[in-house]
């Protein structure tokens, strides 16, 4: 006999609800705490576990033994150092000259001894070369109406003023001071001083490479500072401006400007006398030439 229940509209009967269990959650709790006593197990083994000592290459036979750690601060000793500090003791006049290879530039460097430089305008020099020991061309002239370029002062004389090139050589109180600037007061101090000035490309400035415009390739020149010794640096190859400059700060030079290169006239004289031409002393374009001289005595 089936027995008839009244359920109501807003009861709902579940058929075996006793016997449901609820739904399990998932332990993170537990993980992350089991991760955690994992990690700390990792580290200490780590810690205490012996280390194995970092194997280096190596060595083969035909390899040559390299140090495994450089020196440090060590200074570089440019090559022209050593030599230029023994030739302080030499007492000769005369021209040292020595050659070397830099960034596979062929450079001899002209060393005068115990003679202090002056400029000269004309051609006196190259007609009275054997009372020299050393003269270069020094400043430019202008193409059109063969004037000097830029300010030039000869014996407290001004002959030619002018910025068109920021390099310069002031020559003293038997100082010389080779530089790089706008204005210098030197200009006038050589103007009060009975001394000489002259203005030139710049090449290095307190070590440093200075660009100039001129790209092509001719034989280069430069009056150069280095180690407090005032010497001549010429290629004995056509090289760019920049290649020669560059060649300068890497044999040391801190402060160089440029002098007359390419076929221009030079003369250098040893200390026994012996002289040799430069350039091509046929040519006499202009009356301003001008050159810087050192002479084989003071009272010339």
């Amino acid at each position: 006999m089936i027995r008839e229940e009244n359920i109501s509209d807003s009861e709902i009967r579940v058929i075996g609800g006793s016997n449901l269990q609820p739904t399990p959650t998932f332990p993170w709790r537990v993980v992350a705490v089991s991760l955690a006593v994992i990690a700390a197990v990792v580290a200490v083994v780590c810690l205490l576990w012996p280390k194995v000592p970092e194997q280096l290459p190596e060595q083969g036979i035909f390899e040559p033994e390299t140090s495994l750690t450089a020196p440090e601060n060590v200074p570089q000793a440019h090559p022209l150092q050593g030599w230029l500090a023994s030739l302080d003791t030499v007492t000769a006049v005369g021209t040292i000259t020595k050659d070397t290879t830099v960034n596979d530039i062929p450079l001899r460097i002209y060393v005068p001894l115990n003679s202090t430089p002056r400029l000269e305008i004309g051609y006196g020099a190259l007609d009275n070369r054997e009372r020299n020991i050393l003269f270069f061309q020094a400043a430019d002239v202008h193409a059109d109406n063969k004037k000097i370029v830029g300010a030039f002062v000869l014996r407290g004389q001004p002959l030619s003023w002018g910025l068109s090139k920021r390099g310069y050589c002031a020559i003293i109180d038997g100082k010389v001071t080779v530089g790089v600037a706008d204005n210098s007061p030197l200009f006038e101090q050589a103007t009060e001083h009975g001394g000489y000035f002259f203005r030139q490309y710049p090449l290095v400035d307190n070590g440093r490479l200075v660009e100039n415009e001129l790209k092509n390739k001719s034989i280069r020149r430069g009056l150069c500072e280095i180690d407090g010794h005032i010497v001549v640096v010429a290629t004995q190859s056509t090289e760019s401006l920049h290649d020669f400059a560059q060649a300068l700060v890497d044999i040391g030079v801190s402060n160089a400007i440029y002098l007359v290169g390419s076929t221009a006239q030079g003369w250098s004289m040893d200390a026994e006398g012996n002289g040799t031409k430069m350039g091509l002393w046929d040519e006499r374009p202009y009356k301003n030439i001008s050159f810087i001289v050192w002479p084989l005595t003071s009272d010339i």
